[in-house]
């Protein structure tokens, strides 16, 4: 194939992207990945689907506002405008912005051409500048032909004469010469300079748009409509309403199609701050928060609220959960979210389902802090579901709950990630409003959504400022170092920072003579464990304060702990002595402790003080227990166990059950976990970034089959089927296998149609490489591997051009 001379401006998308080299087609694929879902077959299918209307439609929405503004720009311009042609529509403050503004459409496949002809891809036209109507989004109508269209040429020669123009013989001509006048600014200042003051009223409301004006009757307009409409200043765009034809319009700008480009986006102003004093912070409370969602999980430890019919949690039990938490119900639903986003919550799926914690939450609990801070803010970042809008309505006015069905919003995870970033490329230690976050986010992706979407985003960065800060990644509004890790690198990466800020786990408390422990810190967990078993929380904060009462300790005492356990722990565990009333509340309990024994008989009780029982016997609150004397040393009881234990320590008594052996049965809380959970998979808009790997892969099958689809056949006219038209001949067997075994000496590449077991068909290039056994192994270009081809599953064959085989 001859090289020699300039190259051919490409005339088709297809061969635009054919001329491009491979890493400008992996830039594409990166950028428009839906276009690899799945793999085109050549350039010419790639560029098929790049001027589908879905993936244009994506394309645009990732562009930011400028580059958006000059692709809008060049979908007013006539088609094959040429560089300097946009560079006017665009004004002379853009002009130092725009060479990479046409880049990034250039690269993103919405435009190519050189820039003595920037063609945009037509379906990117039709989106940006709707030929009838409704207005492009720079505000122009359409233009004089198509706001003529519908026009009859007598109408048209009036119009000419109005205006002071030769007549003509067709309305074609006729639009031509009124498009000519309204192109050449001086006649059309001329023309303007006699019209009435109150036309040129209606042609400043109408010159940034909407271009469309509203009439009591187009066939009788007001006098300034009229003189206007007489020299199709404006033209009628139905019964009531008239149009400012682009051409007219852009006169009026300037030439320039947007008022106000948007070169260079919003600056964020920093508030500065000390960055280690941020550090501390969002350490501080990235311990709250890990604590926090401890205390959830230890709150659901025995099984958590039911599930609603219509999925999630209601409001009474979000009531309870805020409760327990000492936080506003928002807030707890969003540690709700948290906890389910990370996978540690779910619903156990039994009939009368319920929510508990999942298998991975044990696992989770006995990984150190920073390691479980990790899991969390991983799993809120990637995460669509968006706690705020809980307690909203929907669409059919029903309230949405935490936990439930309805609350991804696939713009969720963009919004946070791009938040943090703005944060990260301020100085360390310094934050921005809210405001200027939501600006710039507005200026890097105007399209996103929609307008209708834009509440929902500022809503998203006012969340995501909050959200980061409850979870510490952010301190005093400003990102902190292991902030910048999890975005930069990993959340691994960020819980070595964040490790050394933690507090360390304390192995003591302080034991009060009021019977409570006050814990400085976090505590070890063997100590934190035992300690919520012996004692209740009285109160939370930067100290937890424990209180001892003969109910806790019978709790410890009936969970299988001794008396001398419990002194002994206490002793080991205080760094101030133990309290006498302290350690006379443990004897005391524990001297009372399984005195009485309760049994299955429907329920009995037993004690070797027969006093005890008789006492028992005749007091008045045990009527309804239904007691009678068994033996010196036994009763029977018409009520069962469980209920005859709660009733005899209501009484002040303490009990302890006992097996049918004789023994004492130790008493615990059944830990309750869901089968085994996954995560919610994130409700994700569109495919992901193809990784190096997959992008190398692609490009390189693109480019086999593309040199396959536009090989050259050599076909002689006087083959059968061959008659020069480049379609493939079919051939005998006969000859498909002579001209395989000839390919193989003369190392030639050759032309075949194949059909597959499944019967469908196919055209390959191929080099072979050996015939045997009816079978050919040969190199197929088309697949750019080496396969086995069935000799007789191959239609025809014929050779390759001269200059490309």
């Amino acid at each position: 194939m001859s090289t020699d001379g300039p190259a051919a401006a490409p005339r088709t998308l297809a061969e635009d992207l054919r001329a491009r080299g491979d890493d400008a087609l992996s830039a594409l694929l990166r950028a428009r990945p839906d276009l690899l879902n799945p793999v085109p077959n050549d350039l010419s299918q790639l560029a098929t689907r790049a001027g589908t209307r879905a993936s244009v439609v994506r394309a645009l929405e990732r562009l930011d506002r400028f580059t958006l503004q000059s692709a809008e720009a060049l979908a007013v311009a006539p088609d094959g405008a040429p560089y300097d042609a946009l560079a006017a529509l665009m004004g002379p403050e853009a002009a130092g912005a725009l060479p990479g503004a046409v880049a990034v459409l250039r690269a993103q496949a919405l435009l190519w051409g050189g820039d003595d002809r920037l063609r945009l891809v037509r379906t990117a036209r039709d989106i940006l500048a709707p030929a009838a109507g409704s207005p492009s989004p720079t505000g122009l109508g359409p233009t004089v032909a198509e706001a003529t269209s519908g026009m009859s040429p007598t109408r048209l020669q009036q119009i000419l004469a109005v205006l002071g123009l030769p007549p003509t013989h067709d309305p074609v001509s006729a639009v031509g010469s009124v498009t000519a006048l309204f192109a050449d600014r001086p006649r059309m200042a001329a023309l303007l300079e006699g019209a009435p003051p109150e036309a040129g009223a209606v042609l400043r409301r109408l010159t940034w748009g909407p271009p469309y004006g509203e009439v009591a009757d187009v066939s009788v307009p007001p006098p300034p409509v009229a003189w206007l409409l007489e020299r199709g200043l404006l033209l009628p765009a139905g019964a009531r309403n008239v149009v400012l034809p682009r051409e007219v319009a852009l006169h009026l700008r300037d030439g320039r199609a947007h008022r106000a480009p948007e070169p260079v986006a919003p600056d964020v102003a920093p508030a500065v701050h000390d960055p280690q004093v941020v550090d501390r912070t969002a350490a501080g409370q990235a311990f709250t928060a890990v604590r926090t969602v401890e205390e959830l999980l230890k709150h659901w430890e025995t099984g958590g609220p039911t599930v609603l019919r219509a999925g999630g949690l209601s409001v009474r039990d979000l009531k309870r959960v805020a409760t327990s938490l000492d936080v506003p119900e928002p807030l707890a639903a969003f540690w709700l979210e948290v906890a389910y986003a990370a996978g540690l919550v779910a619903a156990d799926g039994e009939v009368d389902e319920a929510y508990a914690p999942t298998p991975a939450a044990d696992g989770w609990l006995s990984l150190p802090t920073e390691d479980r801070w990790a899991v969390l803010v991983t799993a809120w970042l990637a995460a669509t579901r968006v706690p705020g809008v809980v307690g909203t309505r929907d669409v059919k006015g029903r309230a949405m709950a935490a936990l439930g069905p309805d609350l991804d919003r696939s713009l969720a995870p963009e919004v946070r990630r791009r938040t943090l970033e703005l944060l990260a490329a301020l100085p360390e230690g310094a934050s921005a409003d809210q405001d200027a976050l939501l600006a710039r986010l507005r200026w890097e992706r105007p399209l996103r959504g929609g307008a209708a979407m834009d509440p929902l985003r500022a809503d998203l960065v006012r969340w995501t400022v909050t959200e980061a800060e409850l979870l510490g990644i952010t301190g005093r509004g400003a990102l902190s170092a292991h902030g910048r890790a999890l975005l930069r690198r990993s959340g691994d990466a960020a819980a070595v920072l964040l490790g050394p800020l933690l507090p360390e786990p304390l192995d003591h408390v302080l034991l009060q003579a009021d019977l409570t422990a006050v814990a400085p810190g976090p505590l070890q967990p063997h100590l934190a464990e035992t300690l919520h078993v012996l004692a209740d929380v009285e109160s939370k904060g930067g100290a937890t304060v424990f209180r001892f009462t003969q109910g806790s300790v019978r709790r410890a005492l009936d969970a299988g702990r001794t008396a001398a356990d419990l002194h002994a722990f206490l002793a080991a565990h205080s760094r101030t002595p133990v309290p006498q009333p302290l350690s006379y509340l443990v004897d005391d309990v524990a001297r009372r402790h399984g005195r009485l024994r309760v049994g299955a008989a429907s329920a009995y009780v037993r004690c070797d003080d027969d006093a005890l029982l008789s006492e028992l016997l005749a007091d008045r609150r045990a009527v309804g227990l239904g007691l009678r004397r068994l033996a010196p040393t036994v009763l029977a009881a018409q009520s069962d166990p469980a209920t005859l234990l709660e009733r005899l320590r209501a009484l002040g008594h303490a009990p302890a059950a006992e097996s049918a052996e004789g023994d004492v049965l130790i008493t615990r809380a059944d830990a309750r976990r869901t089968p085994p959970r996954s995560a919610p998979v994130p409700v994700v808009d569109g495919p992901p970034i193809p990784d190096g790997t997959l992008l190398g892969a692609a490009v390189k099958a693109i480019r086999a089959g593309d040199r396959a689809s536009t090989a050259v056949r050599r076909e002689p006219a006087d083959r059968p089927g061959g008659n020069g038209d480049g379609r493939l001949p079919r051939t005998a067997a006969a000859e498909t296998l002579a001209t395989m075994q000839a390919a193989v000496l003369t190392g030639e590449s050759v032309w075949i149609g194949y059909v597959n077991a499944e019967g469908a068909a196919s055209q390959r290039v191929i080099g072979p490489m050996r015939v045997e056994g009816g079978f050919v192994t040969a190199y197929d270009h088309t697949a750019d591997e080496v396969r086995t081809f069935a000799l007789h599953r191959i239609t025809g064959v014929a050779e390759l051009a001269d200059d490309l085989a």
